[in-house]
């Protein structure tokens, strides 16, 4: 089980407020020139450094410790398996009755499918 760490969400300043119903809930760095968020007044939200990075032995990896590979084709499949201790995700572009086919030859070789299709 891999554990990384948390982060508070980064949202733009008055995202609460209620007259800014129309702003989203995303990131945007701040630019103004006397904005209160830019140089980092306390109350206002924190801002993303790098000190909530992950270290470099557990980043892109899934919460179960195996890396994940993006499948499109059966070649794509074989150099995944190559790889010890892999998680495939099937491409969103890949029809059903060629997911089917790879998830087979994938539960043949004894590799995790994350977003398996029913056959």
């Amino acid at each position: 089980m891999v554990v990384k760490k948390s982060h508070p969400t980064f949202a733009v300043p008055n995202y609460g407020a209620k007259k800014r119903k129309r702003v989203k809930e995303r990131w945007r760095k701040q630019r103004g020139m006397d904005n209160k968020k830019r140089i980092k007044r306390s109350g206002y939200g924190a801002t993303p450094k790098i000190g909530y990075k992950n270290s470099d032995t557990i980043r892109h990896l899934r919460p179960d410790g195996t890396f994940e590979f993006l499948i499109h084709n059966e070649k794509e499949l074989n150099d995944a398996m190559l790889r010890p201790g892999t998680s495939v995700r099937f491409a969103n572009g890949v029809s059903i009755r060629k997911k089917q086919v790879l998830q087979k030859i994938a539960d043949s070789k004894g590799v995790n499918v994350v977003n398996r299709v029913k056959i």
